[in-house]
């Protein structure tokens, strides 16, 4: 019998992505950077360090215009004072960028899923990167054939976590009568809010973060499903003396982001005792689904709980292909990882996942792999023979 700390009544049974067309390889990316950092040339070393070791190798943007030569570029001029997109004409891009990569990820969720559009009874939409009313949730609902009847719970402003939590939320949903499918869409651009470097923390912003969507299907567990994710339990923790680690706020140029160096020594010091408080000091799964909020954060966790290069290798590899999309990454972990057991020919394993954000904010959760899935029924049964 499963045990119910990593398997609960209901699963991940469908997972989509999405990426933009314009592909931004690093090196460009740091010409760019060069280009506007020439007349800083602290901020230069720094930059340099920083898009060295950060694991990323290439990301993906909505946005043409990084894709200009160097000095082109409306976002990273190359002087002082030359105008860069407003944050309205960043909402713009983003309202008009955002749907279609949404759309795509939940197709995609459904699709794997085996669902249609009228099954869903829930829509969870996640987005820290932009705003715009009729929101995406309402706009979803038209362009996938939901019905005008499905509630909608927006999740806006989180951060990187707020994919995690979703997951989270949908998992009590689906669990409240056993009948509720919730579809889950995050979608971030992330290289929209790009600005001309001015310190040494905004640089990590402009050194890591991409674009990108993904989505997922959660409903009751059923011996129908195969190859899911069955979620147990899970928790949030708000890290104490922490807020200031990790800002974004609304500026008059896009959204300004502070991410502080000193994350991943906080997350040693408090995550551990989050680790065992959620397994209740029963033994480290092998399976892990690290958010890449940034190498550093990788190499935190892996080192904290000794993990070998295999448990990180999924996240890692997000990182490295597609970089940090924010609330969407978790999902892309999910996918990637979900690929590698069903290659595998895995038939079930237990795991966590986590995922970081502004507050500090720490989302826990537990979960099985299942090749194939059991009814409650069939479980109840084994039960009996135990």
């Amino acid at each position: 019998m499963k045990d119910p700390i990593f398997a609960g009544r209901t699963a991940i049974t469908g997972i989509g992505t999405s990426i933009p067309p314009y592909k931004l390889e690093q090196d460009k990316v740091f010409q760019r950077i060069e280009d506007s950092c020439k007349y800083h040339s602290d901020l230069m070393r720094w930059a340099r360090r920083i898009f060295r070791q950060n694991g990323v190798e290439s990301r993906y943007t909505v946005e043409p215009d990084f894709l200009r030569p160097a000095g082109e570029c409306r976002y990273l001029p190359d002087g002082p004072g030359v105008p860069v997109p407003t944050t309205a004409e960043r909402m713009g891009s983003y309202e008009r960028e955002s749907v279609p990569l949404a759309v795509h990820a939940a197709r995609e969720a459904m699709a794997d899923a085996r669902i249609h559009p009228e099954n869903v009874t829930h829509l969870i939409t996640v987005s820290c990167t932009g705003q715009f009313l009729p929101g995406l949730d309402s706009i979803l609902l038209q362009e996938l054939g939901l019905s005008m009847r499905v509630n909608r719970i927006p999740l806006q402003f989180q951060g990187c976590h707020a994919g995690l939590k979703a997951i989270q939320l949908a998992r009590n949903i689906a669990e409240s009568t056993g009948e509720h499918t919730v579809l889950v869409v995050c979608v971030e651009l992330c290289t929209i809010h790009f600005q001309p470097p001015t310190s040494r923390d905004a640089l990590f912003g402009a050194s890591f973060f991409g674009d990108g969507a993904s989505s997922c299907v959660i409903q009751a567990a059923s011996s129908r499903q195969e190859n899911v994710f069955l979620l147990g339990q899970g928790h949030s923790v708000l890290v104490p003396d922490s807020r200031e680690e990790m800002i974004w706020r609304v500026g008059d140029h896009g959204f300004d982001l502070y991410l502080s160096p000193a994350i991943p020594k906080l997350l040693k010091r408090f995550l551990r005792e989050e680790i065992q408080f959620l397994l209740d000091d029963r033994e480290l799964p092998f399976l892990w689904a690290v958010h890449p909020g940034g190498r550093g954060i990788v190499d935190a966790v892996q080192d904290l709980f000794a993990l070998n290069d295999a448990q990180v290798s999924f996240s890692r590899s997000v990182l490295k292909h597609v970089g940090n999309l924010s609330s969407a990454t978790i999902l892309f972990v999910f996918k990637e990882m979900k690929n590698e057991l069903v290659k595998q020919r895995k038939a079930q394993a237990e795991g966590i996942s986590l995922a970081f954000g502004p507050g500090l904010t720490a989302e826990l959760l537990a979960f099985t792999y299942a090749a194939k899935t059991e009814s409650p029924e069939e479980s109840r049964s084994e039960s009996m023979y135990v």
